[in-house]
């Protein structure tokens, strides 16, 4: 059984097939995909971002999202989220058969204005359309702000604009809010202070976090996120990641980083080497590195832990897993 639990527990939702695709060159198959997903939710990852509403000509490898939900069960689906950014993006999505919808837009304008083509105040004018079709589905509808703490154009973020717009009335009807340090260049006091006064200056709503480790902090700041209220956090496998409208920021906290920080109930060393295969043959594919640390340690040598693998149960199980160490592929940059 797995020890040394953190507490509070929050839940992770793996990002991979969404934010951790946006920079890849390669468009994974919508079968490899929905592999993917359900691997995933067979290894025990509670919550799961599918992909994306965003236009294919401008982020090509999320052009089969459509066609992943359509593949996936009902009960499947009760796991799965999908990004979109309008009441139409939630129309048709609920169309194909998704129920969870993550509304994103951004804290500051100009991000608001490269990322997805209008302002902040547009985004959130159209925000009461989009809950209503939600609603019409039974769905469920999150309010993910964006560049919560830094803007590539603008700088800064100060709280009060987060604060101001988690309480706008528009907003009424969100299950949750999403606080996004898309840059990754949120220090772990700064990511406390404003989670909890979402925490107790906003609606009652479930609060997400959503960090990139730009700068080396991404399981800091995911800790101290939950321990100011944050319930359910995002990560990626390998910490891949990127959106292609936000210079300077790099991947997502890595899924195997925070579980292995957070150690959820149902993580058992035999769960963490089969989900680190999977980042592994994942990452072959899109000829990506590896930026989880905890995946690098699982292939240390330190064979006394119980959390390493060995070199022949990994073999047993992925022949090609073990090739992927230590790549020294590019890195890519961005995030929401």
């Amino acid at each position: 059984m797995s020890t040394f639990t953190f507490t509070p527990t929050a839940e992770l939702r793996d990002v991979t097939l969404r934010d951790g695709l946006q920079l890849t060159g390669k468009l994974l198959s919508t079968e490899r995909k929905v592999q993917t997903v359900r691997e995933l939710l067979r290894l025990g990852v509670p919550a799961i971002e599918l992909g994306s509403m965003a236009r294919p000509d401008l982020v090509p490898t999320m052009a089969n999202t459509l066609e992943v939900v359509q593949a996936l069960t009902p009960q499947e689906l009760e796991k799965c989220w999908i990004w979109v950014a309008t009441p139409g993006h939630v129309a048709k999505a609920a169309a194909a058969g998704a129920r969870n919808f993550q509304y994103c837009f951004s804290a500051s304008d100009s991000h608001n204005r490269a990322n997805i083509g209008r302002s902040t105040e547009d985004s959130l004018a159209a925000l009461p359309q989009a809950v209503e079709y939600a609603r019409d589905v039974n769905g469920q509808i999150q309010l993910c702000i964006a560049t919560s703490f830094t803007c590539p154009f603008e700088g800064r973020v100060p709280e009060e604009r987060v604060i101001t717009i988690a309480n706008d009335p528009r907003a009424e009807g969100t299950t949750d809010i999403v606080i996004c340090d898309t840059l990754g260049q949120a220090v772990p006091a700064q990511v406390s202070s404003l989670v909890g006064r979402v925490r107790d200056e906003t609606p009652s709503r479930r609060i997400v976090y959503h960090g990139h480790d730009t700068w080396g902090l991404g399981v800091a700041n995911t800790l101290s996120a939950i321990q100011a209220g944050a319930t359910l956090v995002d990560g990626a496998l390998g910490g891949l990641g990127g959106c292609p409208f936000a210079p300077g920021a790099s991947g997502n906290t890595s899924s195997e980083d925070i579980l292995f920080a957070t150690r959820p109930s149902w993580l058992e060393p035999d769960t963490f080497a089969q989900l680190v295969e999977l980042s592994e043959q994942l990452l072959v594919e899109l000829a990506e590195p590896n930026r989880s640390k905890a995946a690098q340690g699982a292939r240390s040598k330190a064979k006394a832990f119980e959390w390493v693998i060995s070199p022949e149960a990994g073999k047993d199980r992925h022949p090609a897993a073990a090739a992927v160490v230590g790549s020294a592929t590019p890195a890519t940059e961005g995030d929401h």
